[in-house]
């Protein structure tokens, strides 16, 4: 099938004679069978359509909201600036710390100098560990706990030692004279990191040729008073961050209010039904979301004034629709008089008792034709004006298995060179609706797959209960339908090639496709609340019609 059929042939007498549609439908043929089993097995392959693959974390990577953005730069411009901050205050007070040690460091090397050249007291003995001029250097009273001194003679340390917390003088190891030898001699101070007493901040003094004094004060205070400040500030930058969440968080969701606002609202014009009929689009931003002097303002105000553009451009476009409807409409009516009688005077000729000549014999049977695809045309157009303006259907109880079997019986009249099959449940399926408009459903339906495939096709008419649903599909195993064509097989005056005919009844000449009969089907089945689609493949075309079996749209009762 490639194109959309006309509206159904008027059933023929040779259609309504002879035995019952019911009984002329035969079980499904085997090339029907071979279809529907090739489609199963398709089904069974479970092929996932295009893009349902996709990478396995595709959906862990959700992309994050403005809000969210606005807060993490908050909180990270907060974390940077809090870093930088403490750590500027660490260093400065290390700075602060150390220059002031370096004073003691100095003082402390003068008091050395002193004692070293006052010698002993007298009746004193000499230091215990026998730590030489660096004892005398450091039992000079004021001198700090942990102070380290030595003695340098050469390029070795002659006496060293360091007081201890219970105030005397202890000796230190070779490890530890041999860091004290790595000082730079230049009467400044300098760290250095004393194995197995820490890092400790110490000047070289020379005292004359190869001798030189080393005064040390350990770093263990200037260190932990800038370790305590750094976690000062680190326990403090958490509370700030934690209260820049709350703080930020709640900011920033109250000045995107009114975004989410101009959000909610698009959200619920998209869900308005623009595409027909008349739309009362009356929904607007309130004044305060609308204020232009604020960033959000403007394009709250933005966004009405497009609104009210939309609102004008669909009023506008249903009063033009509305006015094209009135004209089909009247000009359908008012041609349906004229064309009957146009071909009623043209059979009342053509059946006079006078014979007539071939030409004009042949005039009057071509008059016939056009006159009956005028009038089918007619028909047509006329019903889709009175769906599109609305006008609801007929509704009773209708037997659709019942109309399917009789559709199904005229198709196999009037179409002997196809393959006819038949799937229905057992039980009869009833829903409510039009019964003729239904009908209109499915012979064109049928008509379509007959006209538009080569003989030999088989076709197959499906109807089942699926849920609170009917189901009825036209399958066959034609040449497919154009992949071009499917989107908008549906829509009015579509023919999949101008230049093909379909056949005209009782042996006449063949007339053109009016693209009618697939959008008559989907106006019909959308004014009783269904949905009508296409899956068409080389070898498998289906039309699918989903029926509410409860109730209808759009349909009144009688």
């Amino acid at each position: 099938m490639t194109q959309a059929p006309d509206r159904a042939p008027e059933p023929t007498p040779s259609s309504t004679s002879g035995p019952s549609p019911q009984a002329a439908v035969p079980a499904s043929t085997p090339r029907a069978a071979t279809a529907r089993a090739a489609a199963v097995g398709a089904a069974a392959d479970g092929q996932e359509p295009d893009g349902a693959g996709g990478h396995p974390f595709a959906g862990l990577r959700a992309p994050l909201t403005l809000g969210r953005r606005l807060l993490l730069g908050v909180i990270a411009l907060f974390i940077v600036v809090t870093t930088v901050i403490g750590l500027v205050s660490v260093a400065a007070l290390h700075s602060s710390l150390l220059e002031r040690l370096d004073v003691q460091l100095h003082s402390a090397a003068d008091r050395g100098r002193i004692g070293i050249g006052s010698g002993l007291p007298p009746g004193s003995s000499p230091p215990e560990g026998g730590n030489g001029e660096a004892g005398l250097a450091l039992q000079v009273p004021g001198q700090p706990v942990g102070t380290i001194g030595a003695v340098i003679l050469g390029n070795s340390v002659e006496s060293a030692g360091r007081i201890s917390e219970a105030g005397g003088v202890l000796g230190v190891d070779d490890a530890q004279r041999s860091a004290l030898l790595s000082m730079p001699i230049d009467g400044e101070p300098h760290s250095v990191d004393v194995p197995g007493l820490g890092n400790y901040r110490a000047i070289v003094s020379p005292q004359g040729p190869g001798l030189s004094f080393i005064i040390a004060l350990p770093l263990a205070t200037v260190e932990a008073t800038s370790a305590q400040l750094g976690l000062i500030i680190a326990i403090v930058a958490l509370f700030g961050i934690g209260i820049a969440i709350i703080a930020g968080s709640r900011l920033i969701a109250a000045s995107l209010a009114p975004l989410e606002r101009v959000t909610h609202l698009a959200t619920r014009v998209s869900e308005l039904p623009l595409d027909r009929g008349d739309v009362a689009l009356a929904e607007r931003l309130p004044v305060a979301d609308a204020d232009e002097r604020t960033e959000v303002g403007k394009l709250g105000a933005a966004f009405n004034r497009m609104l009210g553009h939309v609102a004008s451009a669909l009023t506008a476009r249903e009063n033009s629709e509305r006015k094209v409807r009135h004209f089909v409409a009247d000009a359908s009516h008012e041609l349906r008089t004229p064309l009957a009688a146009i071909r009623g005077y043209a059979e009342l000729t053509r059946r006079s008792p006078e014979a007539l000549p071939p030409d004009a014999a042949h005039a009057l049977e071509r008059i016939e034709a056009e006159s009956r695809r005028m009038g089918a045309l007619v028909e047509d157009l006329l019903l889709l004006a009175r769906l599109d303006e609305g006008r609801a259907l007929e509704s009773r109880p209708v037997d659709l298995t019942g109309l399917a079997v009789d559709a199904l019986g005229d198709a196999q009249v009037t179409g002997p060179d196809h393959e006819w099959g038949a799937s229905l449940d057992d039980e009869p399926v009833v829903i409510n609706g039009d019964a003729s408009r239904l009908q209109m459903v499915v012979v064109n339906l049928l008509a379509n797959a007959r006209v538009h495939t080569p003989p030999g096709t088989a076709v197959e008419l499906g109807l089942h209960r699926v849920g609170t649903d009917a189901v009825l599909t036209v399958r066959d195993d034609g040449p497919g339908i154009d992949p071009e064509l499917q989107d908008s097989v549906f829509e009015r005056f579509v023919r999949g090639d101008a230049s093909r005919f379909r056949a005209g009844q009782e042996g006449a000449a063949a007339v053109p496709s009016t693209g009618l009969g697939l959008a008559t089907v989907r106006a019909v089945v959308e004014a009783h609340g269904g949905t009508v689609t296409l899956q068409s493949a080389p070898g498998d075309t289906v039309f699918t019609v989903t029926l509410p079996l409860g109730g209808t749209a759009g349909v009144d009762s009688p």
